[in-house]
């Protein structure tokens, strides 16, 4: 069945699901009143990142090259997004002594740091990033953001990728 998705048609799929992602991810925000922690922002960057080109690359309709140029930028966001789910559920993982303490909120790093300082204390990561706040079916929402990342990305670069028919 995936041997038979046009380039086009995946790259609507990937739009569709990364705004989807980010929909619940406010829901998660707004409704269930679970606050982000500024991993959790810098994971929401890399869906809206991956959306964004695959919602242009979609428009676009481009020729094999520039599939090929779409399809590495999203697999840029999902690799940095996987990077960043990947830390994050390193954190949730580390014993109750090891977490880092919680810092400074991101808005506040952001007006005050140097952008490098801010992303160098984002990824140290914090207290408020160790605490698991939602789970389904065993895992955390940045190990379920992991897989999203993993898979959007990988099956991106097979559709673009894939030989050609006989």
């Amino acid at each position: 069945m995936l041997s038979k998705i046009r380039p086009r048609i995946w790259y609507i799929w990937v739009a569709l699901c990364c705004m989807s992602l980010l929909g619940f991810a406010l829901y998660n925000q707004y409704v269930n009143y679970l606050d982000p922690c500024p991993l959790c922002v810098f994971q929401r960057l890399a869906f809206f990142w991956m959306g964004a080109f695959a919602l242009l690359a979609s428009g676009h309709n481009p020729g094999q090259i520039g599939q090929r140029i779409y399809a590495w930028l999203i697999v840029i966001g999902a690799i940095f997004g996987a990077f960043i789910a990947g830390r994050h559920t390193w954190l949730q993982h580390l014993p109750a002594g090891d977490v880092p303490e919680c810092g400074p909120g991101l808005n506040y790093m952001l007006e005050n740091f140097p952008l490098m300082e801010v992303l160098s204390t984002v990824l140290h990561g914090s207290g408020s990033c160790a605490e698991v706040k939602w789970s389904f079916m065993g895992l955390s929402m940045p190990m379920w953001t992991f897989v999203w990342y993993t898979g959007l990305g990988l099956v991106t670069l097979w559709v673009v990728y894939r030989p050609a028919k006989l």
